[in-house]
């Protein structure tokens, strides 16, 4: 249209009169008021459609801040009535504990004068009360998600005061049952403390001295060591803590004929004990003899993992770089199953409560969940990682805890596809750097030669322990930034606060939460 009106007026303007050029100027005039006016109209409706957005997405908030300032309060209010009932409960046992104190004869007074004197305790208790405090607040932002989370049910299904019956105004909701348990467990300790170190080699030429596996037998009295020098050194945990001197031996040790990625012991016999290596083998060991009982060689790659089944103690699972789990029986010549992924698999863990389900992690960046008595489809397929997963450990029958070269930790509910957290602070792009947990705190290694540790209700790390720079004769000119050393394996002392790590330097060092 335009180019039409410009030959127009192009080939007939000399054609036009006055009238006929105001007529035409007035027609333009009047169009281009028009459009103006159209313009204006869009313009707005696209500002009001924003702001009633705004609006409506504001008040949406609003509703909920209000929903949560409501919960908040009713919590406040629960937990205050506890506070009370706890403070009666305690007047009244210490008023019960003077009155029999009054009644002792005197050959008790001293013994009495020693255990008052120990109730000098509620200054150290605010010294400690005032720790906590400060680490709460360190953790702030993650508790306040942590406890909206647990509150979730709470927030959707609000209930009003005057709704509330007696009992539940005497007794705490679950959900704050909760998430007072990860405020009590986060504030139980407050630092790593070294125990003892040992080394896993003694070849101060040898710079490959990776530790790839640690892992505490049945009992946790013996912890088997083994990596990349192909050996397997299993040491006894009560020795190694009772010697004055960081010069440790091993109770036995044995030799595999190629570097090892992974042990596993067995839950049912103790001397029992198996390994994956670099060529593919899965080998079962008798410690007590340091002896090979079977070799399984089917796989045609690097195998990564070999897990014992708890329940079931016979069977064995192992995932290799040729895209395939085996299972194997400590009864069978040959593996009893096999179960095909589409990409390698880095890692592969039991159910500990259960005979017939599992868990790998894989090079397709997923968690898959397994019963193995279907093995044409998993059960759950978790995503959310960006690289490799490099671990899989469970937390309990249900709770998985996946670690992947993309610097992050996540968990996961077996009945539920979304990740439930995850866990950022370390570094992770390149090694396997270890994942162990003990049912509530998740230890793993990271690429600045340091172990992390997270506790599983919050997303970052409550400790942290800096290896100390390790040379060789070799790299003794090197400057610290210059080595590059990791933390590559992890374990709990399960039921306990002790966690072994070691690093790529061969350095391991048993730490205590204290």
């Amino acid at each position: 249209p335009v180019d039409s009106l410009r030959q127009f007026l192009a080939s007939e303007s000399e054609n036009l009169s006055l009238p006929d050029v105001n007529v035409i100027l007035e027609v333009l005039t009047q169009r281009k008021h028009i459009l103006e006016a159209e313009t204006c109209v869009a313009q707005n409706r696209l500002l009001h459609q924003f702001l009633e957005h705004l609006l409506n997405q504001k008040k949406t908030q609003l509703t909920l801040l209000a929903r949560e300032v409501d919960l908040i309060e009713r919590d406040i209010k629960d937990v205050e009535v506890i506070l009370k009932d706890a403070d009666a409960r305690r007047s009244e046992l210490e008023d019960k504990c003077k009155a029999v104190e009054n009644d002792l004869n005197q050959e008790m007074k001293d013994e009495e004068e020693s255990f008052n004197g120990s109730k000098k305790n509620p200054e150290n208790a605010m010294n400690t009360m005032s720790l906590c405090r400060k680490r709460m607040h360190a953790h702030f932002d993650d508790f306040v998600q942590c406890y909206l989370s647990v509150r979730a049910a709470d927030l959707l299904f609000s209930k009003s005061d005057s709704t509330k019956t007696a009992a539940e105004s005497t007794s705490t909701p679950s959900g704050l049952d909760v998430f007072r348990e990860n405020l009590v467990k986060f504030s139980r300790y407050s630092t790593l403390r070294p125990l003892a170190t040992l080394n896993y080699s003694s070849d101060i030429f040898n710079n490959s001295t990776i530790v790839s596996s640690i892992e505490f037998d049945k009992d946790n009295e013996l912890f088997a060591i083994a990596g990349v020098t192909k050996r397997i050194k299993v040491f006894d945990y009560a020795s190694v803590i009772r010697d004055v001197v960081d010069i440790h031996y091993p109770s036995i040790e044995m030799i595999s004929s190629s570097k090892i990625s992974c042990v596993s012991w067995n839950s049912y016999h103790k001397s029992t004990l198996a390994s994956s290596d670099y060529e593919g083998s899965v080998t079962v060991w008798d410690v007590s003899t340091g002896q090979r009982t079977k070799t399984f060689q089917e796989h045609e790659k690097r195998c990564w993992s070999v897990d014992f089944n708890d329940v079931d103690t016979r069977l064995i699972a192992s995932g290799s770089d040729d895209a395939r789990v085996k299972l194997w029986s400590l009864n069978m010549e040959h593996s009893v199953a096999s179960l095909e992924a589409k990409a390698n698999v880095c890692c592969v863990k039991f159910n500990p409560r259960s005979s017939c389900h599992l868990a790998f992690g894989s090079a397709d960046h997923c968690v898959h969940y397994y019963d193995l008595r279907n093995m044409k489809e998993a059960l759950c397929v978790f995503k959310g990682h960006r690289k490799a997963v490099s671990y899989v450990k469970f937390l309990n029958r249900e709770d998985i805890v996946s670690a992947s070269t993309d610097s992050q930790l996540k968990l996961w509910n077996i009945n539920s596809s979304h990740c439930l957290r995850s866990f950022v602070g370390h570094i992770n792009e390149k090694n396997f750097v270890g994942l162990a947990t003990n049912g509530d705190y998740v230890a793993c290694g990271s690429e600045n030669n340091s172990l992390f540790v997270y506790y599983k209700g919050l997303s970052k790390q409550i400790f942290s322990f800096k290896f100390d720079a390790v040379r060789s004769v070799l790299e003794k000119d090197k400057k610290d930034e210059d080595v590059n050393e990791f933390v590559s394996a992890v374990c709990w002392r399960q039921h306990s606060n002790v966690v072994v790590a070691a690093n790529s330097q061969g350095i391991i060092k048993i730490l205590e939460l204290c």
